[in-house]
């Protein structure tokens, strides 16, 4: 397989719409005119995407006082992300990838490294979006513990 495109600040973000947990669909255009904090994560259910997920549901008040919107897009079926997010009260927008065509086009699927071999996958990447859709922050290959309050600090929002 070919190198995946990173994308890069200052490059448009790729349009999707893809089926919310319960199978509506969201439109990333949709959500211009609001800062966007999209986040792909290799499978719904699993330790470090529940505690990702958890983070920024945690951090949403704050980040939504920001003028931020959040999206976890992950290729999970839209009936497992429902169970994720009824199971741990995830109070943002997670999207079906089933295709991997936008976790490609945002290079968020490749090869990776896990345990020690390479593989075909999700690569944990968050990106945030300016309020045309502009890439501001673009970040591959992210710690699942950690990343949003170090992504909160980055954008400036850890007031005390």
């Amino acid at each position: 397989m070919a190198d995946v495109t990173r994308l890069e600040p200052g490059d448009t973000a790729p349009d999707f719409t893809l089926p919310d947990a319960d199978g509506k669909d969201i439109t990333l255009s949709g959500l211009r005119g609001r800062k966007v904090i999209v986040y792909f994560y290799p499978a719904a259910m699993t330790p470090g995407c529940t505690k990702q997920a958890c983070d920024f549901r945690d951090s949403l008040d704050s980040l939504q006082a920001a003028g931020y919107a959040v999206l976890g897009i992950s290729p999970d079926k839209p009936e497992k992300l429902a169970k994720f997010r009824d199971r741990d009260a995830v109070t943002f927008p997670l999207l079906s990838d089933v295709s991997k065509e936008t976790l490609e086009a945002w290079g968020a699927f490749g090869e990776k490294t896990m345990y020690g071999k390479t593989v075909m996958g999700v690569i944990r990447s968050t990106f945030v979006l300016d309020e045309q859709g502009v890439i501001e922050v673009a970040q591959y290959n992210v710690k699942a513990t950690g990343h949003v309050a170090k992504l909160r600090r980055d954008l400036g929002l850890d007031a005390a």
